[in-house]
């Protein structure tokens, strides 16, 4: 079952977000069979991201705080806080998977 994470990141983390940038791809692309979609949240000018959005497909809300606890994101302890929202997927790649 689907499910939204949003996380946000702790003001002036910057330097750290670049820091463990590479890791937290690393880990993404371990957990590629999870992951419908994801990607950082961005300021206007597309320079600086604020925090990331994450749409995965797990078994149970459980599951995906796992996953987002795993994230060497939240372990260099990047984010302020997470939300894990159940999410009803109706489009994906501009197709109808209802």
């Amino acid at each position: 079952m689907p499910f939204l994470i949003e996380t946000f990141d702790k003001a002036d983390r910057q330097a750290l977000r670049l820091e463990v940038r590479q890791t937290h791809l690393d880990y993404l692309e371990a957990n590629v069979d999870v992951l419908l979609a994801c990607g950082a949240k961005l300021s206007d000018d597309g320079e600086t991201a604020s925090g990331g959005i994450y749409l995965v497909d797990l078994d149970s809300r459980e599951e995906a705080e796992r996953f987002i606890k795993a994230d060497p994101f939240y372990q260099a302890d990047l984010f302020a806080e997470f939300k894990v929202i159940r999410w009803r997927q109706a489009y994906l790649n501009r197709k109808n998977t209802l």
